[in-house]
């Protein structure tokens, strides 16, 4: 929360989905039912903490865990929301929904629709947990009663509750689709670039942080100070716009808030360089401003910095990573197997289907591939009219009479195909193993993955690519034993 000028300021309003790996997923909720009350009690009576299995997680209708300390503050005092990608909007419908809620909420028009789209069909897939439990089961509720938290396994117990017990009220029952359609009334779209006057006091606008399509940097500027807020970026993408770093310039302070370097401080534990990132703010900040101060000092080296910036060394290994995880399908499809991504990312998915339908088509393998999602048709469409949030490349496809993306030809040549759901008539027809599927949600907790990989994890010429920085062992913990091989991949998320 930033104040400015007499204004707060909400910076993204995310959920921390990586939290639902505390509770079982459907399949096997039944069987974690029956032993879950005796064995916590003999745990409590005997204070053993054992080996975490599947009874141990929460058989019950998931919460949704928001942002920290979000449930302590009244969101009538919020002025304005900035949100920077489509994830980071994800918990939006908890504030708007609150009665007399009245923020402005500036989001880019394309990170807006993929956001609507990932809401949307996060509503969907709670719906088929929301069918098993039934809606006059209140079973849910009791795995929040302090009797419930202290049975719980320590490592269960640091989810739900934090390091200092502090994050149980940030627990919610997930929002419905009405408050989603109410939440993107409420939604003021923009441009990149688009300067938007809020109260006749602040000018905001949005620039391309390069990660994701339509996801953004935001410049704050007030009557006594400009302010720059840097969220999740990377310099040079393979299919979104690149980073705009002379947007940036000028700006009395910067906010950097990039969510990638969670990931990477277990890596740095045993770093001797590693810093404390509470206690290295203010060396931090020194850095920002120093560089800051060099730019605005010497033209020749603010182009000099952009240009070794916007090199695509990256955006060349990014291709690479993509490229061995085709190599790793084609083996796994080869020997007879079938291939499950539930990766989130939008343009990860794009650029795998890409590759992996041009090494499977120069191959003599006819192998089809699947995407199963409630909002995958519209989501696909949606990718393929919005040059303008594009890369150049992607750009100059668009005036050669070329798909932006290659998703558009494959499917009229029926070498993809789209299922809103896992029992689909047209899917039930269509199916041919081996495949490749593409299908939500990457926690293993809802959605299709689910059922496909309680259907795949003992064939051992199975494949499941799973993104880096989530904890693999709790997330496939209902799954064991799995004899299925797991490739977990770390994609750019950060500068």
């Amino acid at each position: 929360m930033l104040s400015v000028s007499g204004f707060r300021i909400l910076l993204d309003c995310p959920l921390d989905l990586s939290s639902l790996a505390i509770f079982s997923p459907v399949p096997i909720a039944l069987e974690a039912h029956e032993s879950l009350e005796t064995d916590s009690v003999v745990r409590k009576k005997q204070k053993i903490e054992k080996t975490l299995d599947a009874n141990d997680l929460v058989c019950a209708e998931p919460w949704y865990k928001t942002v920290k300390s979000l449930h302590l503050w009244d969101a009538t005092f919020i002025d304005v929301i900035l949100i920077s990608s489509p994830t980071g909007m994800l918990g939006l419908p908890f504030l708007t929904r609150t009665k007399d809620f009245s923020a402005k909420i500036y989001v880019t028009e394309a990170a807006a629709r993929i956001g609507q789209l990932m809401m949307e069909d996060l509503v969907s897939m709670h719906m088929e947990l929301r069918q098993f439990y039934g809606p006059e089961d209140s079973s849910f509720l009791q795995w929040m009663r302090w009797e419930g938290l202290e049975v719980l396994p320590s490592e269960l117990k640091k989810i739900a509750l934090g390091t200092d017990c502090e994050e149980l009220g940030a627990w919610m029952p997930l929002y419905s689709a009405v408050d989603v359609k109410d939440c993107m009334r409420k939604v003021q779209t923009l441009k990149y670039a688009e300067e938007a006057c809020y109260n006749g006091t602040l000018v905001i606008k949005a620039l391309s942080s390069g990660l994701e399509i339509g996801t953004c940097n935001w410049t704050i500027s007030g009557p006594k100070r400009n302010i720059a807020y840097i969220s999740s970026s990377i310099f040079v993408s393979t299919h979104a716009m690149d980073f705009n770093f002379l947007g940036l310039q000028g700006n009395d302070l910067v906010i950097f808030s990039d969510f990638s370097t969670l990931d990477t401080t277990e890596n740095m534990e045993n770093d001797n360089t590693y810093c404390d990132p509470v206690t290295s703010s203010n060396a931090r900040s020194i850095e920002v401003k120093s560089m800051h101060h060099v730019c605005s000092d010497d033209l020749y080296n603010l182009e000099e910095i952009t240009a070794s910036l916007l090199k695509d060394d990256e955006s060349m290994e990014e291709m690479e990573k993509l490229a061995f995880i085709c190599t790793c399908a084609f083996d796994s499809v080869r020997a007879g197997g079938s291939v499950l991504v539930p990766i989130d990312r939008l343009g990860i998915v794009l650029c795998l289907l890409e590759q992996m339908s041009l090494l499977l088509e120069s191959s003599s393998l006819k192998v089809p591939i699947y995407i199963i999602s409630s909002v995958a048709e519209e989501l696909l469409a949606f990718t393929n009219i919005i040059p303008e949030w594009l890369c150049k490349q992607r750009q100059e496809k668009l005036f050669s009479g070329e798909p932006l993306f290659a998703h558009v030809k494959l499917i009229k040549e029926r070498k993809i195909h789209v299922f809103p759901a896992v029992h689909s008539v047209e899917l039930l027809t269509n199916w041919q193993e081996p495949c490749v599927v593409f299908c939500p949600h990457w926690s293993l907790r809802l959605g299709p993955v689910v059922h496909l990989l309680r259907y795949w994890c003992s064939d051992p010429n199975s494949l499941l690519i799973l993104e880096g920085g989530d904890d693999a062992n709790l997330a496939l913990l209902p799954f064991k034993p799995m004899a299925m091989k797991v490739l977990q991949c770390s994609f750019l998320s950060g500068i």
